[in-house]
């Protein structure tokens, strides 16, 4: 049997959240990601910024009541890069 390679953009613990939670709800706020992975600022920041370089999240920044807001968007390329990280995670299940 042949081991497929994961992704190692998804093979992050924290990217890899974050994608699941994208999955999910489509798009989300900073805050909303920051609070459900209890990540630091930093350390997200630099997460959804390499998400974003690989083209699986848009970040979308705007003001929301003259607050800063910071929305992460999941792309059809990092939905199609989550199923197959996932297909390839259930190829090494099955040996």
């Amino acid at each position: 049997m042949e081991f497929k390679e994961l992704d190692p953009i998804l093979h992050s613990q924290l990217r890899l959240a974050v994608m699941s939670l994208l999955i999910s709800v489509k798009e989300a706020e900073f805050t909303f990601l920051k609070e459900k992975t209890n990540a630091t600022s930093g350390n997200l920041s630099v997460q959804i910024s390499k998400l974003k370089e690989a083209g699986y999240i848009e970040i979308i920044k705007q003001f929301n009541n003259n607050y800063p807001q910071t929305i992460c968007k999941i792309t059809q390329q990092g939905i199609d890069a989550f199923e197959n990280y996932v297909k390839a995670l259930q190829s090494y299940m099955k040996l």
